[in-house]
């Protein structure tokens, strides 16, 4: 009886504490980065579901961390923490507040183990989050990122998320995804509907999955419509290779033209062959690098500030040049030649001595790195880009400086009849150092341009001087319009030829082409009028 009264009084003291208990509380977001800490892979899955749930937007950045072995604790007290390599070890900063904790030693903190049961439920959550993300870039990478791995969870995902997606783009993405798992089907008309669907796609994914129906599938229409959808996209797939190549020989033909345009001025102007050419561009990509280190903590306006130094550095050089050697050298263009090739050899050493006989590492801002990505088959690289458009400016500005300015007219008129010019008043002195000043300039310019595509090194200007000589001749002495067209010509011309004949037979061909093509015209496709045509 005893024993029966105390049973009671036990139950009904349980009864009464459950009773009056406070509800568990869900975890916060502080308490939920902590708990992936636990000792339990259960109480982990746990911790990223309540991370989930909570719709904060830093879990997506700590469940990538995780994910990807940056998320670590600290030995000391037990913090979770995203780790960042450094010289040094490891940068640490701290998930909740995104503050910064400092650097530490590799051995003061340790990596939170996951299992490969953890890595799928990550990979699930961070998909969840990214597909529900407001920015619709997070958005489309985690459709990409399904799309090549197309499980029975990420299909549920792709479904759920198609319900609610207003943007055009991520809906075609994932219709495009939807329809490459429902070529898996069993239903032949189902599969017919997925081929149509993905006839007009360009992604390697589709491509490979349409190839493998065309060769194996069991329904013969279906076969047939794969096979009609391959063929449509490798049609549409050697249009934007082509187009491509059109690109870089554009790019090719930009770095030409501002390589070649100082050389069309001075050698239209003054009937001087500068073999120091080439070195002016290698000062122009020096004054980038001297720039760049004289800034480091403001590297996405360097090329603001690199581009007028450059040209003032390459202008100044160019100017001492004329002043100090070529004006004594007019009439006598073997030794002017001679004269200017020592003088190329004098600027490569002036470099190697004053600041590296090895090739400097220039970086791109980051306005500069990366590609537009127009299509999956078709993307522009922005420094190539870039260097196209700036060009174009930098070419139009020349016209308009030539065209419009009182320096222009006394260039123009001295190229036509130096005489004549001399007996009308013109310093045709001072006009061929400005003249010869601004050529190189404009190659401290190129040389600016050049720093973004290739090594800079005291020897880079000689591999660009031979084609800026191409371009000129080809184009016609002394006229712009001549060295823009010669110089895009060759560009793209040496893009198509690349391919199948290789860099160095393409440029033999193209050398090859222009000795016969000056057999016909010898003063190219625009000749130049006056004294430089006279001569």
């Amino acid at each position: 009886m005893s024993l029966l009264i105390r049973y009671l009084i036990a139950s009904i003291l349980l009864w009464s504490c459950v009773a009056h208990a406070e509800p568990v509380a869900p975890l916060d977001f502080a308490a939920a980065v902590q708990a992936l800490n636990a000792d339990n892979f259960t109480a982990k899955e746990q911790a990223i579901a309540a991370l989930a749930a909570l719709g904060d937007e830093r879990t997506r950045v700590v469940l990538i961390a995780f994910q990807e072995g940056n998320l670590q604790y600290r030995k000391a007290d037990g913090k979770v923490v995203l780790v960042r390599e450094v010289a040094e070890g490891y940068q640490l900063t701290d998930p909740i507040g995104e503050t910064d904790l400092g650097v530490v030693g590799k051995r003061d903190v340790k990596k939170i183990t996951i299992n490969n049961a953890l890595r799928r439920v990550l990979r699930e959550a961070i998909a969840r989050l990214s597909l529900t993300s407001k920015r619709a870039d997070v958005r489309l990478t985690a459709v990409g990122e399904l799309t090549g791995n197309l499980d029975v969870a990420a299909v549920t995902l792709l479904e759920r998320a198609r319900a609610t997606e207003q943007d055009a783009e991520i809906i075609a993405a994932i219709d495009t995804a939807l329809a490459l798992n429902a070529v898996n089907s069993a239903t032949p008309s189902v599969r017919l509907e997925a081929v149509a669907a993905l006839q007009g796609s360009l992604l390697p994914a589709v491509r490979n999955r349409l190839n493998s129906v065309a060769e194996g599938d069991a329904d013969a229409a279906v076969k047939q419509a794969a096979a009609r959808a391959v063929k449509s996209i490798e049609t549409k797939l050697e249009r934007y290779a082509l187009a491509e190549t059109v690109f870089f020989g554009l790019s090719l033909g930009s770095v030409l033209l501002l390589a070649a345009i100082g050389l069309a001025i001075t050698f239209g102007v003054m009937g001087v062959i500068n073999m120091a050419h080439g070195e002016l561009i290698m000062l122009g990509a020096y004054t980038t690098y001297l720039v760049q280190q004289a800034m480091p903590q403001y590297l996405e306006y360097s090329m603001l500030v690199a581009v007028p130094a450059a040209f003032l550095v390459a202008g100044a050089f160019g100017i001492a040049i004329e002043r100090g050697v070529i004006r004594f050298l007019y009439g006598r263009p073997l030794e002017t030649l001679l004269a200017t090739f020592g003088i190329s050899l004098v600027l490569q050493q002036l470099v190697r001595t004053t600041i590296s006989a090895q090739n400097v590492t220039v970086s791109n801002p980051a306005w500069m790195s990366g590609s537009w990505q127009i299509n999956a088959a078709l993307s522009l690289t922005y420094n190539r880009l870039y260097i196209v458009i700036f060009t174009l400016l930098v070419f139009a500005a020349l016209l308009l400086l030539l065209k419009k300015s009182a320096l222009g007219l006394h260039v123009r008129a001295v190229a036509q009849n130096r005489s004549m010019a001399r007996a009308m008043g013109i310093r045709t002195e001072w006009v061929d150092a400005l003249t010869f000043g601004l050529g190189s300039g404009i190659a401290g310019v190129a040389g600016v341009a050049l720093s973004q595509l290739t090594n800079v090194g005291p020897n880079m200007g000689q591999a660009y001087i031979i084609d800026s000589f191409m371009v000129v001749v080809f184009g016609g002495v002394g006229n712009l319009w001549g060295a823009l067209v010669g110089a895009f010509s060759l560009g793209v011309v040496n893009k198509f030829l690349e391919p199948y004949s290789g860099a160095v037979l393409a440029k033999i061909l193209v050398l090859v082409f222009i000795i016969l093509f000056i057999q016909k015209r010898p003063r190219g496709l625009f000749p130049q009028k006056g004294r430089a045509a006279e001569s």
